[in-house]
């Protein structure tokens, strides 16, 4: 892990770079451009900017009339809104035609902190991996955001891309191979299968960290993309460890948990736990690991979490 930088930094910084190299991107803003970092883009290509103020749901229309006349619209606000505020506008008017639109929402999780109950996007994954036709993804780090970014603008179809707020430290090296759909495995392991989405690849790093040193090896899996879920890679944990804990800044309902079981259910059965927010909403706070630690949200959360899963899997066999 080298040093942090927030994926929304990181996304903005990608917008111009895309803007360099397609002039059919724009951007579409809800008055919260320094946040989302979409003030890059508005500042090189300002005639390819569209701030529409605190309207999200009207945000995402125009995204869908400037997709069917042929551009790359990227909308960006907030988590809570994108999901919440506008999900009507995402679901009838771009994943229904199947638009090619962007939905690039940050400020996700418990981890935003002060913001508080009202900010706190932890429904989002749930929300959005129910409509149809959208592709749903949840990076963890400057390099696999960059990443993403590039590949949801090469992808024909709707897309939303949740991102958090805090710095974020380095995860992968910038010549990690990114595929839409496909998870990516930090570790190697054959005790238990550790996949983690966004801010807690972190945290399920350090978690294999601590259970290496007790003689439990970890395999992590960076589950970039909830939405299509990469049903070998699950199949593939479950076969070869036989136990499975799940970690996201996410309420557990309908999230990474909720697809990952899905899959294990359906194919081939083993102890799944999952690590998320458990049905309460979160207070505010002025450390993210502090906050997420009041929650069970941590690596310590989730190196418990591999414990039990192992001790269930014993008394199974």
């Amino acid at each position: 892990m080298t040093a942090a930088q927030p994926n929304r930094e990181m996304y903005g910084k990608t917008l111009v770079e895309l803007g360099e190299r397609n002039p059919r991107v724009v951007v579409l803003d809800a008055d919260v451009a320094k946040s989302t970092n979409t003030y890059r883009f508005r500042d090189r290509y300002p005639e390819r900017f569209f701030d529409l103020g605190a309207a999200e749901l009207n945000m995402v229309c125009i995204a869908a009339g400037l997709a069917a006349t042929g551009w790359i619209p990227f909308a960006s606000t907030f988590v809570i809104f994108a999901s919440l505020r506008a999900v009507e506008a995402v679901r009838t008017s771009v994943a229904y035609p199947k638009l090619n639109v962007k939905i690039v929402a940050t400020n996700a999780g418990v981890e935003i902190c002060g913001d508080g109950v009202t900010h706190q996007g932890v429904e989002d994954l749930a929300v959005m991996r129910a409509i149809a036709n959208l592709v749903v993804l949840a990076p963890s780090d400057p390099v696999t955001t960059r990443l993403a970014t590039l590949a949801i603008a090469e992808y024909e179809g709707p897309v939303y891309m949740r991102l958090g707020r805090q710095p974020a430290p380095v995860l992968h090296d910038e010549s990690v191979e990114f595929r839409i759909g496909r998870m990516i495995r930090l570790r190697e392991g054959g005790d238990v299968t550790l996949i983690a989405c966004g801010n807690m690849v972190e945290h399920a790093l350090l978690a294999a960290e601590e259970l290496a040193r007790e003689g439990i090896e970890a395999r992590v899996l960076d589950c970039h993309t909830i939405k299509p879920i990469d049903r070998e890679e699950i199949i593939r944990a479950a076969l070869e460890t036989g136990a499975i804990v799940t970690a996201e800044d996410h309420s557990i309902h309908g999230g990474l948990g909720a697809a990952v079981a899905e899959v294990v259910t359906e194919t081939y059965p083993v102890p799944v736990r999952r690590v998320g927010l458990r049905d309460v909403f979160a207070s505010s706070g002025r450390d993210p690991k502090t906050l997420l630690a009041r929650y069970d949200m941590d690596y310590r959360a989730i190196a418990r979490e591999a414990r039990q899963v192992l001790a269930l899997r014993a008394r199974q066999r």
